[in-house]
């Protein structure tokens, strides 16, 4: 991988972003201000708002707009405590995104180390608002460096990609509030990755993001890359650092366009399956197709000895199974422990799937009448391509 930096200096052309303009630039502002909502393009100064707002999106910023940390790089306010909780902001939030018609809504927060859980219930309480409001919305959370006790409360809210940034690598954490850390960031991730499943039938794709240009080296790169693969996380987004004011620390280098290509390259090498990486990129920069890449659904009608069938639909996302849904012409008792069997195939490499079927069918006080468990395994095996019949693409 060649270096392709440029030095601090003049901007490079391909850094240049349009004026925000258009009708539906001010229906996302003026239904912003009516519901006194705040978002992080604004508070964050970030260079894809014309983009992103002209296509009727936005990053949602709730727990107020006032920062209990000083990152060095970021342009939010801060001070030692934050702005009260708005008890409305979750209805609010959830019709925003229902007059917006979004089918996929990122949310984020300020830091709240002013109170008792650091804000993780009221932001919990807005996605299960938004979900509760807006079915079959997808949605993400960009969340603080929350610890066991916090991140269960956003976990409950099921929300379907969970993200946390380690901002830089490891030698450059200085730029950040004192408060947080590399190692912090990465348990926040780990505990997202280990837990996701127990939240909910579908566990949630774990993300995180790197500023490039603070200063750092391909090998330190490449090993932040490691470690957030040994975390849990499988989508990762690469940006540049543009300085927001003069009050931020100083750009150390321009990245080209290719070198961000060449990173995304390596990153996908090392085991990420959704990767977004651009000079502009930024946390919930087309997030919607970072969740969709690596995206696989997996359907299949499967004749067990005697003709009998079994149907089978397998969800699998950044490598991951996300759902597993068996029906066909058997009859299970009881129904709950049925339901808790395809549950617990959730959060699975696939090429695991076959094997912890055939243990997850076969529980105790389950019976089925018409097929076995070893059946069914048979089944979700050549659904995900691991049998001698390969499963046909299609919705679940």
């Amino acid at each position: 991988m060649k270096d392709g930096s440029m030095q601090q200096g003049r901007k490079p052309d391909w850094l240049k972003v349009r004026i925000p303009a258009g009708e539906n630039w001010r229906q996302v502002s003026r239904l912003l201000a009516a519901r006194g909502l705040a978002t992080v393009c604004d508070s964050a100064k970030c260079p894809n708002k014309a983009e992103c707002w002209g296509a009727s999106t936005a990053t949602f910023m709730v727990l107020g707009s006032v920062c209990t940390r000083a990152c060095r790089f970021c342009a939010v306010s801060h001070a030692a405590a934050g702005e009260s909780l708005r008890a409305e902001e979750p209805r609010q939030l959830a019709e925003a995104v229902a007059e917006l018609s979004l089918k996929y809504a990122v949310v984020t927060s300020v830091d709240r180390d002013d109170l008792g859980d650091r804000g993780a219930a009221h932001f919990g309480e807005c996605v299960r608002a938004i979900k509760s409001r807006n079915p079959g919305v997808r949605v993400e959370v960009l969340i603080p460096d929350y610890r066991e006790g916090e991140i269960e409360l956003i976990l409950a809210s099921r929300p379907d990609v969970v993200a946390h940034n380690l901002e830089t690598v490891r030698r450059l954490q200085g730029v950040r509030d004192r408060r947080a850390s590399y190692d912090a960031s990465l348990r926040t991730l780990r505990l997202a990755a280990s837990a996701g499943a127990s939240a909910g039938s579908r566990a949630p794709v774990v993300k995180s993001s790197l500023l490039l240009g603070l200063g750092e080296s391909r090998e330190e790169v490449f090993a932040a890359m490691d470690d957030l693969v040994a975390a849990g996380c499988t989508s990762l987004v690469m940006g540049q650092y543009l300085r927001p004011t003069s009050a931020q620390i100083p750009v150390a280098s321009y990245l080209s366009p290719e070198t961000f290509a060449e990173y995304a390259a390596e990153a996908r090498s090392r085991g990420f399956v959704s990767v977004v990486a651009s000079p502009l990129a930024r946390t919930s920069y087309h997030a919607r197709a970072s969740f969709e890449e690596g995206k696989v659904e997996k359907r299949i009608d499967y004749k067990v000895p005697g003709g009998k069938l079994i149907r089978v639909a397998v969800e699998i996302d950044s490598g991951l199974v996300r759902r597993v849904k068996v029906a066909g012409d058997f009859f299970a008792h009881p129904e709950n422990l049925f339901e808790e069997a395809e549950a617990s195939l959730v959060a699975l490499p696939p090429e695991r799937l076959p094997a912890a079927a055939a243990a997850a069918f076969s529980r105790e006080g389950l019976v089925i009448f018409g097929a076995s468990a070893s059946d069914i395994a048979e089944a979700l095996g050549r659904a995900v391509g691991l049998g001698d019949a390969e499963g046909s693409g299609g919705s679940l």
